[in-house]
């Protein structure tokens, strides 16, 4: 059956036709059609670590296959994952999280997502950061709230402040997005920030949605900080994590949330009318991440940590270039704007002439122009290279 456009009606909802396609997805297309040609690319644009997935975490994958652990399972998750979870985040956060507060599911996306679809309503506004993770926007417009980006603050390192949400607070604010440490730039929000924004939810009466994915990646001598460990969240905050950057474990689809019972309780009933479970063998693989990985993760952010301060450094010998040390995550976020260029034709040229892929900082909201995002989870010889393209494509230029 074909699809019906006439002056009246619309062929598809609101809720898609403000969709876009994701940014890194299309420069890693555009960039595999260049290597089909023959041409050398380096990749610094997909947000994935570049190290496999630690063996004792595959073998547990590989071994719960074997034993036929394939089959369906409760729609929130495996009950020994969800307590080895809560257990740990209470130890973490010093609140006590119970089992039916944890939902598993097949990635942390379904979480920014079917969290949004239940507490968001027609006209709500959610303050988000921007630029920031642009599936952020997504959902909020989905579920037909109104996106309120908090706007770029290269005072504080990138960091959202309580300032900058307190100006954007309206009677229609329903929920807060942090991320921390940020994808895009980095940013990690320090604990006197994230208390002062509680103090914002709990006056106002607002849900805050924590996005945690590169929880376990800061470079900061400080233990992390959640804003579910200050006074008067637990009722109002949705924690989303996951496996895939902090185990290396992005093609298992594995991840969380950790929110109210209540709230819990309608988020597993969307998972049951969507993609039903997670992966059986897929979550006794996380079980052992939880219980044995902790030294891998050390290693690899370790790791990234050198790698940072090895493309920071070049990028500010760059003239036109400026970049911050990020606290946490795998990015650098350089201002560009010193090249004259906009982030879209940046991206574009140093793809197509200098064979590096990155992304514009478009990629992440408008607040965004003026910048490029590059991951540097690659292997120091290919960040070597890559960085020596970026500088003779700039002396170039001048």
């Amino acid at each position: 059956m074909g699809l019906k456009q006439n002056s009246t009606s619309e062929p598809f909802t609101k809720a898609v036709n403000h969709l876009q396609p994701e940014g890194a997805y299309q420069t890693l297309v555009a960039a595999r059609r260049l290597e089909q040609m023959g041409r050398s690319i380096i990749h610094l644009e997909i947000g994935e670590p570049d190290f496999p997935t630690p063996t004792p975490i595959s073998e547990a994958g590989i071994r719960a296959i074997s034993e036929g652990r394939t089959r369906y399972t409760s729609a929130s998750g495996l009950d020994e994952l969800k307590k080895l979870i809560a257990q740990q985040t209470s130890s973490r956060t010093g609140k006590h999280i119970s089992e039916d507060q944890v939902v598993i599911g097949p990635g942390a996306k379904p979480f920014l997502f079917m969290t949004s679809l239940a507490i968001v309503r027609p006209g709500d506004e959610v303050i988000y950061p921007s630029p920031g993770f642009p599936t952020y926007e997504a959902m909020i417009r989905a579920a037909g709230g109104t996106p309120v980006p908090a706007g770029i603050d290269t005072s504080n390192h990138f960091a959202l402040t309580s300032d900058r949400i307190r100006r954007r607070l309206t009677p229609r604010t329903r929920m807060i997005i942090l991320n921390s440490p940020s994808n895009p730039t980095g940013a990690v929000i320090s604990g006197a920030e994230l208390q002062a924004i509680a103090s914002l939810a709990v006056k106002n009466d607002l849900w805050v949605l924590s996005d945690e994915i590169y929880r376990e990646l800061t470079y900061t001598d400080r233990e992390y900080d959640s804003i579910l460990s200050c006074d008067g969240m637990e009722e109002r905050t949705i924690v989303v994590d996951g496996f895939s950057k902090s185990y290396a474990m992005t093609g298992w689809r594995l991840g969380y949330g950790i929110m109210p019972q209540p709230l819990a309780d309608k988020v597993t009933l969307l998972l049951v009318h969507s993609v039903g479970c997670t992966a059986e063998f897929t979550q006794l693989a996380g079980i052992t991440a939880l219980e044995a990985g902790n030294q891998e993760c050390k290693t690899m952010r370790d790791t990234y940590r050198q790698r940072r301060d090895l493309v920071v450094d070049r990028l500010n010998q760059m003239e036109g270039i400026r970049c911050q040390s990020p606290d946490g995550a795998f990015y650098v976020f350089p201002n560009i704007q010193g090249l004259n260029r906009s982030s879209q034709t940046v991206a574009d040229e140093l793809l197509n002439e200098a064979g590096v892929a990155v992304l514009p900082g478009t990629a992440f909201g408008k607040d965004g122009e003026g910048y490029i995002r590059l991951c540097f989870a690659n292997s120091k010889e290919n960040l070597e290279l890559a960085l020596d393209r970026i500088e003779n494509w700039v002396k170039q230029l001048s």
